[in-house]
């Protein structure tokens, strides 16, 4: 399609429907956008598809990652700019010769919720198993830790003490894996106030320190940002093991020339998390231009024991989403090819 005449079929469309060029300007919108908008076809032409969303910045990273063609398509989900009124909404961009087109599909932020609630049941039900399987496996694993103690104190051959030695030390290992997964529901949340930047410079702090030179970090707070009352500790640890788990996805792609990862801060308005609507939510952001989520994971990324890495345990996400859960939180993620944004939402009122 390469005319207005030849987009008149995208009016029969229920879909919202808008075609650009490669500047992002708009050239023509079908019945359903100029409803979504309340606006008229005409009006649309002063516009540009970057301003018709109040996340200008994010939105213009995946239109970009169109135009370049670093993607065949790219998903985009966020708030259009209305006057009256704040619609979720998530946008698929495509080429077509030398247009982009954009689909647009309002979400509810009831289905969000309902996805965040079956989500949070998932997880407990898999937590519950792996819980009572780990209180199940300690007890013999306590017993092998001593049987080879014994043995290693009856031993005088050195090299026959290195394997009483490995066996204590897998144990171990096995141990810290077992209370990693006991450990979130035993722990209950220590409150206190503090400004979540603090935590953003700590786990900034840590990043340096730990992966040094190899990648870089950005920061990006809205300085604005009121105190919390949350479990500074806690919060940390969501933070840290999101960081982490970034940094490992960009070191394990050496097609990534210039790893870099984003710390960001925003507040979101009228937001829905779980089973209730807030006035204001704490958005904490992990960005980064990484190859992104492996399809056959990007369903199940939060319950325990799926990873896209050989050597990742797979409670790192697990874990970050039961604790922002007890804040009454919960983290979402967008993902494609040069972009995977981790989100942890907070509610200002209850956190």
């Amino acid at each position: 399609m390469t005319s207005a005449q030849g987009w008149q079929s995208f009016d029969l469309l229920l879909t919202c429907m808008v075609v650009a060029d490669r500047a992002g300007r708009i050239e023509w919108v079908n019945i359903a956008t100029q409803h979504l908008f309340e606006r008229s076809r005409r009006s649309f032409q002063e516009f540009s598809l970057e301003s018709l969303f109040e996340d200008k910045e994010n939105f213009q990273k995946a239109f970009e990652t169109i135009v370049n063609q670093r993607a065949m398509s790219v998903t985009f989900v966020g708030v259009i700019a209305k006057l009256d009124d704040a619609v979720l909404v998530s946008a698929s961009l495509h080429m077509d010769n030398d247009r982009v087109i954009m689909e647009l599909h309002p979400i509810d932020q009831q289905t969000l919720s309902e996805r965040s609630i079956r989500l949070a049941r998932e997880i407990e039900i898999y937590q519950e198993t792996f819980r009572n399987l780990a209180h199940e496996v300690k007890n013999p694993l306590g017993g092998i830790r001593g049987a080879a103690q014994l043995l290693d104190m009856e031993l005088d051959n050195p090299a026959q003490r290195e394997y009483t030695q490995l066996i204590a030390a897998e144990v171990d290992r096995l141990q810290q894996l077992v209370d990693r997964l006991i450990r979130p529901a035993q722990a209950g949340l220590q409150r206190t106030m503090f400004n979540i930047h603090e935590v953003c410079e700590r786990v900034y702090t840590l990043m340096r320190a730990e992966y040094q030179d190899k990648l870089s970090i950005i920061r990006d707070y809205d300085a604005s940002l009121p105190e919390i009352c949350a479990d500074r500790e806690k919060i940390v640890q969501i933070y840290l093991n999101i960081c982490r788990n970034a940094a490992q996805a960009l070191l394990g792609a050496p097609e990534i020339k210039s790893p870099t990862i984003t710390l960001k801060t925003r507040i979101k308005s009228r937001q829905f998390l779980l089973d209730k609507v807030y006035r204001q939510v704490l958005v904490i952001s992990v960005i980064d231009n990484g190859p992104g989520i492996p399809n056959h994971i990007v369903d199940r990324v939060f319950h325990p024991l799926v990873t896209g890495r050989p050597e990742g345990t797979g409670l790192g996400l697990s874990l970050a989403q039961e604790l922002a859960r007890q804040h009454k939180g919960v983290i979402e993620f967008d993902s494609y090819p040069g972009r995977t944004e981790f989100r942890i939402l907070l509610p200002l009122e209850e956190v």
